[in-house]
């Protein structure tokens, strides 16, 4: 048989060599296609910092790893986890677009390297559009990913029937939706959040929040719409009046005052903390409710931290998150906890990508520190994201060379280009100059500032359209598999939970 295979590849060589004589004008155009094949997949020259990884040079080394993974995959389908889930933590990278985590292993040292919760068992993608718009907002994903209803871009906690910034439809109980934080609540568990943005932000607004406008976070921002501040509860006042928060607000309420004196008259230990020494100092096994505010606006990149000083003075994601789920864990009824990575977004948005990879790291290590602080046995998490970006991830890059370097291969106008760079945003002002394009090599391209070229000049880069992905760890975990709406993942939550309109009983069958 190899005979036979052997005898017809000469003929095919010998008959190509053939046509190639016989059509000279084919062959040049063979050859202009073989020039084209070489600048599309360019071989470039090693870079002299790279060394290879020898047990990377032995077939056996793949062979064994695929092993491996391919006994852990029938070991899960032998041992489906389909216990109840206690507890259920929901990990929300806002704007963790695939691209984003890519790139995430590479900042961490190699491609080959893993973010905490890809070794997760199970992976899906999920759909983000809203109702009314293909590319969607933090607003109208929370609600889905929180409530299983889709709505229009820049609501929040209400159905597609509200229109942003109609006056009165969000003001009709029967426009609004619950999200999962309420299921467990009706169900006996306790529920919290957690995040790194202004806690009425758009995605923490979507756990409690119902509103025509995401912007309503105070009562002068409807005002300024032209509508009720009455009819319309303004975002602040539903964190603290329907189960505070400094604001420019008309009304004078002191919201945080409020939220203290409703928990004592429950006669409830209610602790309000706004530093991070406050919070480590709170003696979680005495406190009921804790409400911690830490910055007049949103939490610090976590990169800033440590490069502006404030580690002492504001928490990090991964401190936040152990003090709230060593709090919810005193329930014996279980918890659901929702936890925002919300400045991977921001930094997108200003097209700081190492700000945004940064972040992405500090949120693996919050989702790492949940997983060990839990059981697989009874406690399900799943991470995802809202949305995409516009960033790429592109060049011909050396292995392990700095993510936030040039790419090694030229433009054909001979200038080099970053490996990482968006579609548009801010960054336009790093690519074009009254010479043409900008040439980047005596560029600081390692400061946390800058801003990572754009070919559209925009003042915020937008989000991305395409779909991002979902890792589950924990009972159930198996149906996170495929692809589905966004809208799918409260309700798989809720039934692993057994709470909720998907609780078991719910179920059509």
């Amino acid at each position: 048989m190899q005979l036979n295979v052997s005898k017809f590849a000469i003929v095919q060589t010998l008959a190509f060599s053939l046509l190639l004589l016989l059509c000279p004008a084919w062959a040049a155009l063979y050859r202009d296609n073989e020039d084209a094949d070489d600048a599309q997949h360019p071989r470039l020259r090693q870079s002299r910092d790279y060394v290879e990884l020898k047990e990377e040079l032995d077939s056996s080394y793949w062979h064994d790893k695929a092993q491996s993974i391919l006994a852990d995959k029938l070991r899960q389908q032998q041992q489906l986890n389909e216990q109840r889930a206690k507890n259920i933590i929901l990990f929300l990278g806002d704007g963790m677009s695939v691209h984003t985590i890519a790139a995430t292993r590479a900042f961490m040292g190699d491609s080959s390297r893993q973010v905490y919760f890809e070794r997760f068992p199970y992976v899906g993608l999920s759909k983000t559009y809203s109702v009314d718009e293909r590319t969607p907002d933090s607003a109208a994903t929370a609600t889905a990913y929180l409530s299983g209803v889709k709505g229009n871009y820049g609501t929040i906690g209400v159905n597609a029937q509200v229109q942003r910034k109609h006056c009165l439809a969000a003001t009709n109980p029967n426009t609004h939706t619950q999200s999962i934080a309420q299921w467990a609540q009706q169900a006996g568990k306790w529920a919290g959040l957690v995040t790194t943005a202004r806690v009425t932000h758009a995605s923490p607004a979507g756990v409690y929040a119902h509103t025509a406008n995401r912007n309503w976070e105070y009562d002068s921002q409807i005002t300024k719409d032209n509508c009720s501040a009455e009819a319309n509860v303004d975002i602040a006042r539903q964190l603290v009046e329907w189960p505070g928060i400094a604001g420019k607000r008309k009304d004078s309420r002191d919201l945080i005052k409020q939220w203290r004196e409703q928990k004592s008259q429950l006669g409830a230990a209610g602790q309000y903390v706004w530093s991070r020494k406050g919070l480590l100092d709170t003696d979680l096994s005495k406190t009921d409710y804790l409400l911690g505010l830490f910055n007049v606006d949103h939490c610090p990149y976590h990169g800033d931290l440590k490069r502006d000083r404030l580690s002492l003075a504001s928490p990090s994601l991964t401190e936040m998150t152990e003090a709230a789920i060593k709090l919810l864990s005193r329930n014996k009824q279980g918890f659901f906890l929702f936890v925002e990575g919300a400045r991977i977004d921001m930094a997108h948005h200003d097209t700081k990508a190492r700000k945004a990879l940064e972040d992405t790291q500090e949120f693996a290590r919050a989702v790492e520190l949940a997983r060990n602080l839990t059981s697989e046995q009874d406690t399900l998490i799943v991470v995802t994201s809202d949305h995409s970006h516009t960033m790429s991830y592109n060049g011909y890059p050396q292995r392990r060379q700095d993510i936030f370097s040039l790419a090694p291969n030229l433009a054909t106008d001979e200038k080099p280009m970053t490996i990482l760079s968006y579609a548009n945003g801010p960054g336009y002002k790093n690519t074009y100059d009254a010479a043409g394009r900008t040439d980047l090599s005596k560029r600081n391209l390692s400061s946390a500032d800058f801003e990572f070229p754009a070919t559209v000049p925009l003042n915020s880069e937008t989000h991305g359209a395409e779909d991002v992905a979902v890792f589950a760890s924990g009972p159930y975990e198996h149906f996170f598999v495929g692809n589905y709406e966004q809208t799918t993942i409260p309700a798989l939550m809720a039934f692993a939970a057994n709470i909720g309109p998907f609780a078991e009983e719910n179920i059509t069958k």
